[in-house]
C-alpha cells in the first residue's frame, strides 16, 4: 500500500522550534519533495520495482503514482528502450546519464529527457518533458569560443567576466552573477552580465548565512542547482518502503525541491527562475555561478549540463588566472628590488641608493610610505608618520621585534598607542638593518576604512503564522554600510619575502664595504706618499711649463717680430708670409700652454667657499665685461632674483665670464641678447643633478647660433672647437672644460641644451 508523503523533517529537530541558531541543521538533501517540471520514479536496484514516485505523475502520464508502484519501466516504455536501459543500469554512478525517451505506454507518447543516476541503494529515474524553447544541444562551435575566450583571459576578473557573459549566453537568463567568497565564507558579487535595464549587483556583498552550511557541503557534491520557477509547488515522493525507512537521500536528484527558506529568499528578490553552478578550488567553495531570472524560464538539461562544463572549466582554470593576477606586482617587485640592489651596491653611501635616486624603498611595495632609520637619522618617504611617532616604533620594536622581519596589518591591535598613528600605519612592515638598536627600514600602510556594501542587513526575520515559527531570509535588501577600522591591507608573502631580500642584499653590501675599507686603510699611507710625489711632480711640471717653456716661445716670438721690423724689405712676400706666420703659431702655443696650466691649476687648488651675492658678483662680472659688450652690441639681461649661496667667489666669477663671452662670440646677430637666471625646479643635469633641495641650478642664455646635439659633449674638450681657429674669434677651446673642471669642484655639473641656429643655454647646478 502506498504510504503517505515523507516525514523528512531531521530527528534531532524534532520538537524543537527553527531559529536563527538551528537553521543550518535544515535537511535540504531529504526533502521528500521534488519540482514539478518532471517527474521522478525511484526503483530498487536489484528487482528493477518502483519503490518511489513523485506525485505529479497523474498530471505527466495520467496514472496516479501509487498505481507504478510495485511495477516496472515497462508501464511507461516500450521494448526497445527497455532492452536500453538493461544495457545502462549496471554502468550508472551518482554522475548523471541522459537519454532520450517517447513515453511508448502512455497517451500521445510524448517525447522526454531521461536522466538516470544510481545513489543510496536506489536506481533513480527522473523525467524532463521535451518542451523548452531553444536548441537543447550542445552548440560545439559556440563551446569552441567560450572555451578560447576563458582560456585568453588574463586576471580572475576578466577570467570571471568572461565566463557569466557566456553562460548568460547560454541560458538567456536576466543576470548571471560570478559570487566569490572571503576567507570568512561571505560573499562578494565580482563580475556580472545582465539585461541592460536591471540595477547593477556587481560590488555588493551577501553575509555567510545567506548560504548555510549544509547547503555549502551540497554544493561541493552537486555543481549544479536549477529552480525554473520559484513559484512552484512541490510534489511529495509517494513510497511502498516499509514505514520509518529513512528517506531517500536526494543529493544528486535533477528534481529535487529547494529549502522553502531559499525560495523565500529568491521571492524576495523578485526572482523567478534560478540556477546555480559551484566554483571549487581545493576541495573548498571559491565561489558560485549564480543565474537569476525575472519570471520562469526552462533552461533544458543539455544546455545545463554545458554550463556546468564550463563552471567545471573555469574551477580547473581559476589557479592559474590567479597567479597571472599576481605576476604583475611580482614582476614590478623583481624590477625594483633589481634596481635597489644595483643602486644600493654601487653608491658609496648604501643609504643613497635606497631614497636619493628612482626607484626609491617605498616603491619597492604598495604601501603609503616608508621610513629609513639608521644611526639615529629617519629619513622618510611618502605618507608616513611623524619622526617622534616613528622613533616610538621604532622602540616598540626593539622590545617586541623576535626576528629580522616584523608585519602587522593592525599595529593598534597590537600597542595601543597605535590609535593615533592609523590613519598612516595601521600596517606596519619593518626589517632590521643591523643589531644595533633602532636602525630599521620601515613600511607603512593607512587604514583601510573599508566600507562594505551589504546586500540587506546581516539578519534572518523571524515571522509567527497561526502560532508557529517560520524563519525568514533577509526581507530587507536596502544597502547599509559596515565599517572596519585601525587595519590595513594585509601584507602578502612576496612583499614580505621582498623585504627580508633586500635586507640582506644591504646586510651584504655593508660587509663588502667594510672589508675594502679594511684593505684601503693599509693602503692608505702608502697612497698619500705616492699622491704627494705626484703633486711635487706635477709643480715641478707646471714650473717648467710656465717658465721653461713659455721662454723659449716668448723668444721666438720675439725674433721673428724683429726680423720683420728690421729685415721685413729685404724679404720677398713669401719670407715675409711665413714669419708672419711664425709669430701667429708662436702666439697661439703660448697661450694654449696657459690655458692647459689653467686647467690644471682649477684640479689641484682647493675651493675657497664663502657667502657670494650673485647679483653683486654679476655686476662685478658685467663692469669688467662692459667695453667688449658695447662693442658687440650685446645686451645682458636677468630673468628674476638671483639667490645668495655659499661658492667660491673668483672660480664661479670666471665660469660667468667664460660663458658671457662665448655667448657673445658664438652669435651672428645684429643684436645679441644674453639672459641669466634660476633653472626651473624640473631641471636635471644628465647625471641627475637639480633637486632643488640639494641643488640651485642656474642658466646663461643666448640667441647665438646654436649647437648641434651631436656636438654637446664635444664642446666640454679642452682644445675642442667647432669652427677654424680664426672664425668667432679664435681661441684655444679650453674656456669651457675649464668652467666644467670649476663647476664640478663645486659638486655640480655643467651642460647645455640648444636648437641648432636659435640659440644655447647653458646651465650649471652647484651643490647647496
Amino acid at each position: 500500500m502506498a504510504q503517505p508523503a515523507l516525514n523528512y523533517t531531521d530527528e534531532s529537530l524534532l520538537g524543537q522550534p527553527i531559529t536563527l541558531n538551528n537553521c543550518d541543521r535544515e535537511p535540504i538533501h531529504i526533502p521528500g519533495l521534488v519540482q514539478p517540471y518532471g517527474f521522478l520514479l525511484c526503483l530498487e536496484e536489484t528487482t528493477r520495482q518502483v519503490v518511489l514516485a513523485s506525485e505529479n505523475t497523474l498530471a505527466a502520464t495520467g496514472r496516479p503514482a501509487a498505481s507504478l508502484l510495485g511495477g516496472d519501466l515497462a508501464q511507461l516504455l516500450g521494448p526497445a528502450r527497455l532492452a536500453e536501459l538493461d544495457a545502462v543500469w549496471p554502468t550508472l554512478s551518482h554522475q548523471p546519464k541522459l537519454l532520450g525517451t517517447r513515453l511508448d505506454a502512455v497517451e500521445g507518447q510524448p517525447l522526454y529527457k531521461l536522466i538516470l543516476h544510481n545513489y543510496d541503494g536506489l536506481l533513480w529515474a527522473e523525467f524532463e518533458p521535451v518542451s523548452s524553447p531553444g536548441p537543447s544541444s550542445l552548440d560545439l562551435p559556440s563551446l569552441n569560443v567560450t572555451l578560447g575566450q576563458m582560456l585568453a583571459a588574463t586576471s580572475v576578473l576578466e577570467f570571471s567576466q568572461r565566463a557569466v557573459a557566456q553562460v548568460r549566453a547560454i541560458t538567456g537568463f536576466d543576470r548571471v552573477m560570478m559570487y566569490r567568497f572571503d576567507e570568512h565564507d561571505n560573499g562578494e558579487v565580482i563580475a556580472e552580465a545582465r539585461r541592460g535595464d536591471l540595477e547593477p549587483f556587481l560590488g555588493l556583498h551577501y553575509p555567510a548565512t545567506d548560504i548555510p552550511r549544509q547547503a555549502r557541503v551540497m554544493y561541493l557534491k552537486n555543481w549544479l542547482r536549477f529552480i525554473p520557477d520559484v513559484n512552484y509547488q512541490p510534489a511529495t515522493l509517494v513510497s511502498r518502503r516499509p514505514p520509518g525507512t529513512r528517506p531517500p537521500d536526494m543529493t544528486h536528484s535533477v528534481l529535487r525541491s529547494v529549502s522553502p527558506i531559499h525560495i523565500e529568499y529568491l521571492k524576495n528578490m523578485g526572482v523567478g527562475a534560478s540556477m546555480s553552478i559551484s566554483v571549487i578550488k581545493d576541495d573548498r567553495l571559491w565561489g558560485m555561478i549564480i543565474c537569476h531570472h525575472y519570471s520562469p524560464r526552462l533552461v533544458s538539461f543539455e544546455l545545463r549540463e554545458l554550463c556546468l562544463f564550463i563552471g567545471q572549466t573555469f574551477s580547473a582554470l581559476l589557479p592559474t588566472k590567479e597567479q597571472l593576477d599576481n605576476a604583475a606586482y611580482q614582476q614590478h617587485i623583481q624590477q625594483v628590488q633589481a634596481k635597489l640592489f644595483e643602486q644600493v651596491s654601487q653608491h658609496p653611501n648604501f643609504l643613497a641608493g635606497l631614497h636619493q635616486y628612482r626607484p626609491t624603498v617605498r616603491d619597492l611595495l604598495d604601501c603609503g610610505g616608508a621610513a629609513i632609520c639608521f644611526e639615529g637619522e629617519i629619513i622618510t618617504l611618502g605618507a608616513t608618520p611623524l619622526p617622534l611617532q616613528i622613533k616610538q616604533i621604532t622602540a616598540w620594536l626593539r622590545t617586541h621585534m623576535q626576528d629580522n622581519v616584523f608585519h602587522t596589518n593592525s599595529y593598534v591591535a597590537l600597542n595601543p598607542l597605535g590609535l593615533s598613528l592609523r590613519a598612516t600605519a595601521s600596517g606596519v612592515l619593518a626589517v632590521a638593518l643591523s643589531k644595533e638598536p633602532g636602525d630599521y627600514l620601515l613600511w607603512f600602510r593607512p587604514e583601510q576604512v573599508r566600507t562594505v556594501t551589504w546586500a540587506g542587513q546581516d539578519a534572518k526575520l523571524e515571522t509567527h503564522t497561526n502560532g508557529q515559527t517560520i524563519l525568514s531570509p533577509r526581507q530587507s535588501f536596502e544597502a547599509w554600510k559596515q565599517t572596519v577600522d585601525s587595519t590595513a591591507t594585509p601584507w602578502q608573502p612576496l612583499e614580505i619575502e621582498a623585504a627580508q631580500q633586500l635586507r640582506l642584499h644591504i646586510a651584504d653590501v655593508r660587509l663588502r664595504m667594510f672589508n675594502e675599507l679594511q684593505a684601503r686603510a693599509t693602503r692608505l699611507t702608502a697612497l698619500n706618499d705616492e699622491l704627494a710625489r705626484s703633486n711635487d711632480e706635477l709643480d715641478s711640471f707646471a714650473y717648467v711649463a710656465s717658465h721653461d717653456l713659455k721662454e723659449p716661445l716668448r723668444g721666438i716670438h720675439n725674433y721673428a717680430t724683429f726680423l720683420l721690423e728690421d729685415y721685413g724689405e729685404q724679404l720677398d712676400a713669401d719670407g715675409q708670409s711665413k714669419l708672419q706666420t711664425l709669430v701667429r703659431l708662436s702666439q697661439r702655443m703660448e697661450t694654449l700652454i696657459e690655458s692647459l696650466l689653467q686647467l690644471s691649476r682649477v684640479g689641484r687648488l682647493d675651493l675657497e667657499p664663502s657667502t657670494v651675492n650673485l647679483h653683486d658678483l654679476l655686476a662685478d662680472v658685467l663692469d669688467t665685461l662692459q667695453q667688449r659688450l658695447e662693442h658687440n652690441h650685446a645686451t645682458v639681461r636677468l630673468d628674476g632674483p638671483l639667490p645668495t649661496i655659499q661658492a667660491d667667489a673668483v672660480r664661479l666669477r670666471e665660469v660667468f665670464v667664460n660663458l658671457i663671452t662665448n655667448a657673445m662670440r658664438y652669435n651672428d646677430r645684429p643684436e645679441k641678447l644674453v639672459t641669466i637666471g634660476v633653472a626651473p625646479p624640473a631641471v636635471r643635469g644628465p647625471k641627475g643633478s637639480g633637486d632643488p633641495a640639494l641643488y640651485h641650478v642656474f642658466f646663461v642664455q643666448d640667441n647665438g647660433i646654436g649647437i648641434s646635439e651631436k656636438h654637446y659633449d664635444t664642446v666640454f674638450r679642452i682644445f675642442k672647437r667647432l669652427h677654424g681657429p680664426d672664425k668667432y674669434g679664435g681661441g684655444t677651446g679650453a674656456g669651457l672644460a675649464i668652467a666644467r673642471k670649476m663647476i664640478e669642484k663645486h659638486g655640480g655639473e655643467l651642460w647645455v641644451d640648444s636648437v641648432q641656429g636659435q640659440g644655447s643655454t647653458f646651465y650649471f647646478s652647484i651643490s647647496k
